[in-house]
């Protein structure tokens, strides 16, 4: 609802045009179940969808992460909104920096790319699955279920609560996921006049960046259990860095490269085929993540 109303004060402020914010509830906010079993990232974009292609709503806002990379019928992504900050973000008590938790400490996520690359950074932390929006997950650390969460920083900010953060992780330590810290704005292919109106909201240099990194994800062939991080930048020359970890943190695979943005697409593209050269397919195989005590990390 947050980046809906943000996407619309955007739609407004540059057409005139009121945009009435309308809530849709999807499997992906009702169910605690890991994404992983319950069908992926798409669990939060169906039910969007279903009601643009109803013509119940005009438009749909999704963040782009959760974005599958395959094309939908009879649906375009008409806008991305330039992109807020895509790092990562810890989220501890007592003010905690990751290097301040004591061995064995407890961290949420519900992610295999965060659990893997936390991994990287401390073998003896202890990896815990957690779901829920950010204040349901931040409340576990109140409740002393988990000593810290690893959150988007883009989130938080949205909500108004980057102040509950304690340390925001470069992408040299933890790269964010393909399409973090975007928005998708989308609407019926069909429906030249909100294509149009969205056209206002595009920003051309955010869209080149998360198109060569979903471009990566999808040549990797990759879901929502494989640890893979992306970040490309620029505005005419993107550069690009990206990982595929073990999900027990064993191994790591990094390339980097760059491209002018109209080739953001080969950018990613090439950046898969160097990592599948080395071997990362056999990392995106691995079903599941396991934490430091064996426990699931999905």
């Amino acid at each position: 609802m947050a980046q809906s109303g943000q996407v619309a004060r955007m739609v407004t402020s540059r057409s005139q045009r009121p945009v009435e914010v309308v809530g849709v509830t999807t499997l992906g906010d009702v169910s605690q179940a890991q994404l992983a079993t319950i069908g992926g990232t798409g669990v939060f974009v169906s039910a969007l969808r279903e009601s643009l292609l109803r013509g119940e709503v005009d438009l749909a806002v999704h963040s782009l992460k959760d974005l599958p990379t395959g094309q939908a019928e009879g649906i375009a992504i008409a806008a991305i909104p330039a992109r807020d900050d895509p790092r990562d973000a810890l989220v501890a008590r007592d003010g905690a920096k990751l290097a301040d938790l004591p061995p064995g400490a407890r961290i949420g996520t519900g992610s295999p790319r965060r659990a893997a690359q936390l991994m990287l950074l401390r073998r003896d932390l202890v990896c815990v699955p957690i779901r829920g929006n950010a204040g349901t997950r931040m409340a576990k650390i109140a409740a002393g279920e988990v000593d810290a969460v690893v959150l988007a920083y883009a989130g938080l900010e949205r909500l108004g609560c980057t102040g509950a953060v304690t340390q925001v992780f470069e992408p040299d330590e933890m790269l964010p996921a393909p399409g973090q810290g975007a928005l998708a704005v989308e609407c019926r292919a069909s429906d030249h006049n909100v294509r149009e109106l969205l056209a206002a909201v595009d920003d051309p240099a955010s869209r080149a960046a998360v198109t060569a990194e979903r471009c990566l994800l999808e040549a990797l062939e990759a879901g929502c259990s494989a640890p893979v991080g992306a970040s490309a930048a620029g505005t005419d020359y993107l550069r690009m860095q990206a990982a595929v970890i073990a999900p027990d943190g064993d191994r790591v695979l990094r390339e980097r490269g760059g491209a002018a943005a109209a080739d953001a697409q080969q950018l990613g593209r090439d950046l898969a085929a160097r990592l599948l050269a080395a071997g990362a397919g056999t990392l995106i195989a691995v079903p599941q993540a396991r934490t430091s005590n064996g426990n699931d990390a999905q």
